[in-house]
């Protein structure tokens, strides 16, 4: 007589079932699962809220909101609160081998200014600025 084992499992000399298993790194799999989505560095929000803080100061700007998606990171600018935002400045990796990472986009979906250095990016509110003065 016979018997089937399950795929996998073996019995050790005293006949006690084991089961054969891998050892997988946790922070593999979870990111295999729900990968970690794209964020802003310390360094480019800096970089963004000191525009922001020089638009408010002007009274241009009044509310901001930030979001982390998995393809992308988003700094949104309003004039107002429930509005739809004035600016969207994005960070899409995707884009960083191409036309670059970061983006300015207005109201409307076109996009102001485009490129690997977000600092040379956000040089697309200076002409803003001026205009105020």
């Amino acid at each position: 007589m016979t018997t089937e084992q399950p795929e996998g499992q073996r019995h050790d000399d005293e006949g006690a079932d084991t089961t054969a298993a891998s050892v997988v790194d946790l922070g593999v799999y979870r990111q295999a699962l729900d990968p970690l989505p794209v964020t802003f560095h310390r360094r480019e929000l800096d970089a963004i809220l000191w525009i922001y803080g020089l638009m408010v100061g002007e009274g241009e700007w009044r509310d901001y909101a930030i979001d982390h998606l998995k393809d992308k990171a988003v700094f949104s600018v309003f004039k107002r609160s429930g509005e739809f935002p004035l600016y969207r400045i994005e960070k899409n990796p995707k884009l960083a081998a191409k036309q670059g990472a970061f983006s300015v986009i207005a109201t409307d979906g076109r996009i102001l200014k485009r490129g690997h250095d977000l600092r040379q990016v956000l040089k697309v509110f200076d002409k803003a600025l001026k205009a105020l003065d």
